[in-house]
């Protein structure tokens, strides 16, 4: 159990200060005065309306005066160089306090001090001490070491156009998920949070779970829109792939332009078997469409439920139709639901470009669990960084160091140095987040960081 601390006194700052604080976006605050270190208070937001939702432990306390390079600190901070000049124009020295900050576990309503304003980077004094404890960090151990260690050697960000993306979308994070989430990626990959996500539900989940169930009906009409939506899902475009649309341009179920074409026609059924007449109609409908050298080059692709006929399945392969089942495509696209981008639909192409044709089933798989190795690889990887970074003490590692500590991890697979290098620099690039670098001229110099899990979903 956490130690509990009385805290009698609380520093006043401007409420938006304190916000960057709690959200993590900056560790640092201006006060007036020195503060000593390990100094414990609240922080007390100079508004009409006082709620204190945090607490603070002074870290380092350090006096910078016009010597210091005042742009690289702003750009480290949430203050303008503006704001550090007229700080110091005003009082010669700045009283740069690093702290470390724990959120309480419910708002405290302190009444309004009428003098706060005077108040402003000074001590208050609470009416009724609060009691609290280092139980809810906003940023973990490391990561708070990490941001001290940039702010204290005035090391740039390494990432100056994401700070400002982040900004950008910021105003639109209440209205709009997707942007909520992307911003919640990007302050875990700058180190502003060290919040683990839990590979939060797919707001498409639902419908993608009634694919197979639609599929083994008798509704058609509803399993070709799902059909489109799970293609476009997957990463495909074109307008043959409007999910509300009652019938298939042109009477083709779907077809997707982009990346590459695709011409399919779905069968939905209960119990009877496939005809051939599904595949005789893609054959028929495709070649009328979209002419013979446009069909040739399409990737071919039946989704159907049920068992094909002799003839159905004759058709099928000699005119190299890829025929999948409901249960497969579904499989698909929830594996790219819960892991985004992790469907490479160039390397689905290879897949469906190669033989066996008719029955598709057991090649589409295969890739399917090449997808999951290759998430449970990266997830491995990822745990292996910090694991070793917690057992070492230390704040990066290398690739070598790392590579050598795989092998005694139990791994999923062997790999050789210059592939987990590969790897590790997927894993680090700030479309990922998953670990950070710290470049060097040479690649085996590299280091690498923790930032956050790559949890594996249950089947």
């Amino acid at each position: 159990m956490n130690q509990q601390f009385s805290i009698p006194t609380a520093l006043c700052l401007h409420a938006p200060d304190i916000e960057a604080l709690i959200q993590g976006r900056t560790i640092a605050a201006l006060p007036r005065m020195f503060i000593r270190l390990g100094q414990r208070f609240a922080l007390y937001p100079a508004d009409s309306s006082v709620s204190i939702k945090a607490w603070a432990k002074c870290e380092l306390c350090q006096i910078l005066d016009e010597t210091k390079p005042l742009d690289i600190l702003s750009k480290l901070t949430i203050w303008t160089p503006k704001v550090l000049k007229e700080i110091l124009q005003q009082q010669q020295y700045i009283f740069l306090t690093y702290l470390r900050v724990y959120q309480l576990p419910q708002l405290q309503e302190i009444s309004v001090n009428p003098n706060i304003q005077e108040k402003l980077g000074k001590f208050v004094s609470l009416p009724n001490s609060l009691t609290v404890s280092e139980e809810k960090p906003v940023l973990n151990d490391r990561t708070f070491a990490q941001r001290k260690h940039q702010l204290e050697k005035l090391e740039p960000p390494l990432h100056p156009e994401l700070e400002e993306l982040q900004s950008a979308i910021a105003s639109l994070t209440i209205s709009q998920p997707a942007a909520k989430q992307l911003d919640d990626d990007i302050k875990v990959f700058l180190g502003w949070s060290s919040n683990q996500p839990t590979n939060p539900l797919d707001l498409d989940l639902p419908w993608i779970q009634k694919i197979a169930e639609v599929g083994n009906s008798s509704d058609g009409h509803t399993f070709e829109k799902l059909v489109r939506r799970g293609l476009l899902k997957l990463g495909f475009t074109g307008s043959g792939l409007n999910p509300d649309a009652t019938g298939g341009a042109g009477g083709m179920d779907f077809y997707a332009e982009q990346p590459y074409p695709i011409v399919g026609e779905c069968k939905a059924t209960k119990t009877e078997k496939v005809t051939d007449g599904t595949p005789a109609q893609l054959l028929k409908i495709g070649m009328n469409n979209l002419g013979k050298v446009q069909y040739e080059n399409s990737i071919k692709l039946v989704v159907a439920a049920g068992e094909l006929n002799f003839y159905a399945l004759r058709t099928a392969t000699e005119n190299q139709m890829n025929v999948i089942s409901p249960e497969t495509l579904q499989k698909l696209v929830k594996l790219q639901a819960h892991y985004k981008n992790s469907i490479n639909l160039l390397e689905l192409k290879e897949s469906l470009q190669q033989a066996p044709f008719g029955l598709a089933e057991d090649k589409l798989n295969t890739y399917i669990d090449k997808v999951e190795q290759s998430i449970k690889l990266r997830s491995h990887i990822i745990q292996l960084v910090k694991n070793y970074l917690q057992n070492s003490g230390i704040e990066s590692a290398g690739v070598e160091a790392l590579h050598g500590a795989y092998f005694g991890s139990h791994p999923p697979q062997p790999i050789k140095t210059a592939e987990m290098h590969e790897i590790l620099i997927e894993l680090s690039s700030p479309l990922t987040g998953y670990l950070g670098r710290i470049k060097s001229s040479d690649w085996k110099g590299d280091r690498f960081y923790f930032l956050r899990d790559l949890p594996i979903n249950q089947k």
